[in-house]
């Protein structure tokens, strides 16, 4: 699953290139505390990597006649610090994704820091720069922008990732708060747990559960997914 930023394959200075493929199938498709949708998604993703840089793309589509997602992330790592942008595009089926000027997309840019595994805490800054969902009537950019602390533990034979999320500003691209707040806003508590279900001795499926509570859309959701 995404959590900090759009899911694309580690990048880590590795000299050769390296692929994956996955899939995750998820119960409810739910995004920095913001509902997406109402039912079960498959949300697919592929990934190249190559010293550092890495190419991914990511996608979600639902039985439930809403919009499907498709976004494409470039980005760079090094140490603990990583850079990206992502391109994210909804309504795939309803447009053409090329048309850049009429479609739903929106670019935004990523910069993140982990601080490593004796302190698994990874901090995130991410901002809308360009994408007319991002724009007032005027057509001036409005910088949409999310940032989240999470931090990886432990704990009963389980793994977790605790998380906060916040718009520190109005960011009208991805959040719409309840009851028309204005200003900073926390959209997303959350608490991930993994585990790994074993179906025989040498092969098994990661399982999540992922707890949220968004206090700026007044919403709270428990999410189960699967990852292959």
């Amino acid at each position: 699953m995404a959590i900090v930023v759009i899911s694309i394959v580690p990048a880590t200075g590795q000299d050769k290139v390296e692929t994956s493929a996955g899939v995750d199938l998820v119960s409810k498709y739910v995004w920095r505390g913001v509902s997406q949708g109402v039912g079960a998604s498959i949300q697919p993703s592929l990934g190249l990597g190559y010293k550092g840089f890495s190419l991914g793309a990511w996608g979600s589509v639902s039985s439930n006649p809403v919009p499907y997602e498709l976004d494409f992330s470039l980005g760079y790592s090094v140490g603990g610090f990583s850079i990206g942008v992502t391109d994210y595009y909804w309504n795939g089926a309803e447009g053409s994704f090329f048309n850049y000027h009429i479609d739903n997309h929106l670019f935004e840019g990523n910069l993140a820091f982990s601080f490593g595994e004796k302190f698994p805490l990874t901090l995130s800054w991410n901002t809308f720069f360009a994408g007319k969902m991002d724009q007032d009537e005027d057509g001036e950019q409005l910088f949409s922008t999310y940032i989240e602390a999470a931090y990886d533990f432990s704990l009963g034979g389980l793994d977790f990732t605790a998380s906060v999320g916040a718009a520190p500003w109005d960011s009208p691209a991805w959040l719409v708060p309840a009851n028309g707040e204005t200003g900073f806003r926390i959209s997303s508590i959350s608490l991930l747990g993994t585990k790994k279900l074993e179906i025989t001795p040498t092969f098994s499926v990661p399982l999540f559960v992922q707890c949220i509570f968004s206090p700026a859309t007044d919403a709270s959701h428990l999410v189960v997914g699967f990852s292959f």
